[in-house]
This record gives structure tokens, C-alpha cells and sequence, in this order.
């Protein structure tokens, strides 16, 4: 049985992802920190943190990914019917820390987050440094359902999303792939797979298969700066 890497704040490094539990969930190591410079250096190496607040930071790299492709977006008939109704705004960068907070509360109301104060102080310092980006939208002036994730090269990791109105976390999702597919992006990292992203496309791969891509992705060039969401075509 592989042995559990405790990981010391004062050094970044993290264990092969190889070494992580033999189980689906993949638990790697434990501790360590949030600072912007070792979550860059997990998410390069697939490795992303999920704890509560009651818990060690940990690390996690299942042995399953879901991913999407972008080019294997799938809308379904019913949402093309909901897209057109042009009931909702879809933007990109507007709210972060809302859509944060929303991610976080709608968790916390069905048992429990892994959002916490401090990962979200994390995710809003890559925002600033324009690392991670936030999805959002609108109904009317209403923030009703939105994502944020980490950009990479041409990754995106996705890592929570919301919604309050019938399709709105859906809207998010098709509105990114979109977005990020004009701009060359190859790859949506999901992490956890569920019946909701399969709907959408996204697919189960090896972890294996999963780093390769990561390691062909994450250097490439990438959008940068602040990101505005161009023309929304389905």
C-alpha cells in the first residue's frame, strides 16, 4: 500500500502522482499550503487540493478523470430551445468572488464544503494574478448560476459551479467550451464525474491519459489578462 506524503510548507514539492492511494479518489499527500505558487505547481501535475475545515489541506489525483474536450460539446435539443430563449446574460471575470461565495454557500446548505474561508482567499489572489476566472449568469441583474476554475497553457480546471435557476450552471458550462474553444483551448479538466457533465460531453479517462494531456497542454500559449466573453454561439 502506498505510503500517504506529508508535505512541509516551507518546501513545494509534491509526490509522483503515481504514488497517490490505490483507490478512485487518488488521495496524495497531506498538508502543505495554499499559497498561488504551490497551487500552480499542483494543478501542473494534476493535482488538485479538497479538504473541510475540520481536516489537514489534502491532495488529491483520481485514477479517473472526467474531462471535456471542447470540440465534443454536446447541447442537447432542450437547451438549444432554453439558449434562444435569451433569458440569461452569460459573462466572464464580472464576479469572481460572488460566484466563489455562491459555489461555496450552495455546499454548505446541501451538507458541507470543501470551499473554504481560506481556499477561497486562494482562489482570490490567482484571480488577481489572473490565474483563475469565473463564469457568470445574469437573469436580469441577478447572479443565478455560474463556475471558476484555473487556466493553463490551453487547460481549463474547472472546480465548482452553481446554479439557482433551472439550466444556469449548464448555460456557464456550454458558454465557456465555447468561449475557450475560440480561443484554441483543448481540454476542460471536470475532476469528478457525474451524470450532469456526461449530458454535456465530457468524458471518463486514465489518469495516465490524463497527465499526458496536461503535459502537452500546459505550456502552450494561452489567453491572458482579464478574459471577456466574445460572441456566445451555439
Amino acid at each position: 500500500m502506498n505510503q500517504l506524503a506529508s508535505l512541509d510548507d516551507s518546501v513545494l514539492f509534491f509526490p509522483p502522482v503515481e504514488t497517490a492511494l490505490k483507490d478512485p479518489d487518488g488521495l496524495l499527500a497531506v498538508g502543505g499550503d495554499l499559497r498561488s505558487e504551490r497551487l500552480v505547481l499542483a494543478y501542473s501535475k494534476g493535482i488538485f487540493p479538497w479538504y473541510q475545515d475540520d481536516m489537514p489541506i489534502l491532495w488529491w489525483s483520481p485514477s479517473v478523470r472526467m474531462v471535456l474536450f471542447p470540440d465534443d460539446l454536446h447541447i442537447s435539443r432542450s437547451m438549444r430551445k432554453a439558449i434562444k430563449l435569451d433569458r440569461f446574460r452569460v459573462s466572464l471575470d464580472e464576479a469572481f468572488d460572488q460566484v466563489i461565495g455562491q459555489c461555496a454557500a450552495t455546499r454548505e446548505h446541501v451538507g458541507g464544503t470543501w470551499i473554504t474561508e481560506e481556499m477561497q482567499q486562494a482562489y482570490r489572489e490567482l484571480h488577481r494574478l489572473n490565474i483563475a476566472h469565473s463564469v457568470e449568469v445574469w437573469e436580469a441583474d441577478t447572479l443565478v448560476g455560474g463556475l471558476y476554475g484555473i487556466c493553463m497553457g490551453q487547460a481549463f480546471f474547472g472546480e465548482s459551479m452553481f446554479s439557482t435557476r433551472s439550466n444556469a450552471s449548464k448555460m456557464a458550462l456550454i458558454a465557456l467550451t465555447r468561449q475557450l474553444q475560440q480561443w484554441g483551448y483543448q481540454m476542460i479538466d471536470c475532476q469528478i464525474p457525474s451524470e450532469h457533465l456526461t449530458s454535456l460531453g465530457a468524458i471518463e479517462i486514465q489518469r495516465d491519459k490524463f497527465i499526458i494531456e496536461l503535459e502537452r497542454l500546459k505550456d502552450l500559449p494561452g489567453h491572458t489578462g482579464k478574459w471577456t466573453l466574445e460572441q456566445f454561439q451555439i
